[in-house]
């Protein structure tokens, strides 16, 4: 019943009576799929801060707290592509009412971890738990609105994507700084509760329709296996000297071997957890490429901005929060305009504006040095959520706008997949080669200083020889650091850069409103 009701449905004031949901049904179930959303991918980042707190109270490296952000974006990747089998085989809404139950009991056991083990088995349970409910969200939201509200609406959840990475620094600073690092996590308890309880009642009547389908296990394990494989590599990797280790040339040959027997045995099997065939979508394609990249390069200077103000330049978890908030104000007001831009100019050249704005300001970065003004740091940060709202709501709706009617989920859950996955093996090069390049770097400042003369010169002030290495060892590191940040923002200001000329190569997209509105 409610499924004719939403293909009869046009949006029109002639035929809103006939839409399963009221508007103020509309209405709360779209704040409740934003929560839901905001949630999920807030949490990807509200870690970022507290990685310091976190290590130096369990005792474990900076290095193996970033376990803690890879961790659960591979289980979220790993774990997305089944979202399509399971709405089929369980409902939507029942597995989006159990999904947000499994995270808050996840979200429960992170905040009572006692060791890094136990949090991080937590964190990739909060992983398998919160990935369906992002591609849940996104495709729900064409049942929940009709036509003529679905443009405005898919804009709001994708501002989700963009403020959440944003607004996580800021809330995980302020609660690490006030209470501790356990209310990261206890705080997620509230909002699961708050949205099973509305949700599950107001979304009801568009649970759609369950059909039997054997999973595919040959499939998933493919998919663990080499994910998993790829994963480990990028994460160890630096620490056993890469492929000159036999571990990592191991898991990277299985990691390539896996990855090439799962593409052969997804295109072929009949029902497989993920689905490639959308692939032959050209602009599905080079949507989900454009938005992988730019979401990697845009989320790899959230990851390394925090960790770089609180190592180096003294700045508490809230203040290193407070820059990277930022970019959220400027895209929440974008997302007041967004929806109509997408409606009037090509999609191609809304994304082309804001990844090239992005760039620009990436490329501003690049001369970044210690002990900037907060205000000087925060102008760029503010102007980036220009850039990223512009092209990530077009994007977003150019992928999904490019598929048939009944691949919307797969599609969804195809396009989030693809983003989690760039997104962790990314967080996991970027650290990397952010420490590679601290060791070039303070080797070169090291070779210009001549540390002997210049811990003599120090002598000669009446500076003991001591104290003179030490100080010097912490302003090597401390500028090392620094202009190692900035090859980073250099890396990240190319890659918006590639995604336009691939987004070219697309056909016209139409808006969301007037394709859905056709079907």
């Amino acid at each position: 019943m409610a499924s004719s009701a939403v293909a009869g449905g046009d949006g029109g004031g002639g035929q809103s009576a006939a839409w399963p949901l009221s508007l103020r049904a509309q209405v709360v179930a779209g704040v409740v799929m934003a929560f839901t959303n905001f949630m999920v991918i807030l949490d990807l980042t509200i870690v970022n801060v507290s990685v310091p707190h976190i290590s130096g109270n369990l005792g474990i490296s900076l290095d193996q707290g970033a376990w803690l952000i890879t961790s659960y974006a591979v289980a979220e990747a790993i774990c997305v592509p089944l979202t399509g089998w399971l709405t089929d085989r369980f409902g939507s809404i029942r597995v989006y009412v159990a999904c947000l139950i499994g995270f808050g009991l996840f979200s429960l056991v992170c905040g009572l971890s006692l060791n890094v083990g136990m949090l991080v088995a937590a964190r990739v349970g909060q992983g398998f738990a919160g990935a369906p409910l992002m591609p849940i969200t996104q495709a729900m939201l064409l049942r929940v609105f009709p036509p003529a509200r679905r443009n405005v609406a898919m804009s709001a959840w994708s501002m989700t994507v963009l403020v959440a990475p944003a607004m996580g620094p800021i809330l995980g600073g302020w609660i690490t700084d006030n209470f501790s690092w356990h209310w990261i996590f206890f705080i997620n308890l509230p909002i699961c509760a708050f949205c099973v309880m509305i949700g599950g009642v107001v979304l009801r009547p568009i649970e759609t329709q369950i059909l039997r389908r054997s999973i595919d296990a040959v499939g998933m394990a493919l998919l663990v296996f080499w994910v998993g494989c790829l994963q480990i590599m990028v994460d160890i990797g630096r620490d056993h000297d890469w492929f000159a280790d036999w571990r990592i040339l191991a898991l990277g040959i299985s990691a390539l071997v896996g990855c090439l027997v799962f593409l052969v045995w997804e295109l072929t099997e009949e029902y497989p957890v993920v689905n490639l065939r959308i692939f032959r979508h050209r602009t599905f394609a080079i949507a989900v490429a454009a938005v992988s990249l730019n979401y990697s390069a845009y989320f790899s200077t959230v990851v390394v901005i925090p960790q770089w103000l609180q190592t180096t330049q003294g700045y508490t978890a809230l203040d290193a929060g407070l820059l990277l908030a930022c970019t959220a104000i400027t895209t929440i007001a974008m997302s007041m305009f967004v929806p109509r831009l997408c409606d009037r100019f090509d999609l191609r050249l809304l994304i082309t504006i804001g990844s090239l704005w992005f760039a620009m300001l990436c490329f501003v970065r690049t001369g970044w040095i210690s002990g900037m003004a907060f205000g000087t740091m925060a102008i760029p940060q503010l102007l980036q959520g220009f850039g990223v709202s512009l092209y990530m709501t077009p994007l977003i709706q150019m992928s999904l706008g490019s598929v048939r009617p009944d691949e919307v989920r797969a599609a969804a859950g195809l396009q989030n997949f693809t983003r989690t996955i760039c997104l962790a093996v990314s967080t996991s090069l970027v650290l990397n080669d952010w420490g590679n390049q601290q060791r070039a770097d303070t080797n070169a400042i090291v070779d210009a200083l001549r540390p002997d003369a210049t811990v003599g010169s120090l002598a000669d002030a009446g500076i003991t020889l001591e104290y003179g290495r030490n100080l010097l060892a912490g302003v090597v590191n401390q500028q090392a650091v620094t202009v190692a940040m900035d090859h980073l923002f250099l890396i990240a200001s190319i890659i918006p850069l590639f995604a336009v000329s691939l987004v070219w190569l697309s056909r016209r997209p139409r808006p969301l409103k007037q394709m859905q509105a056709e079907q």
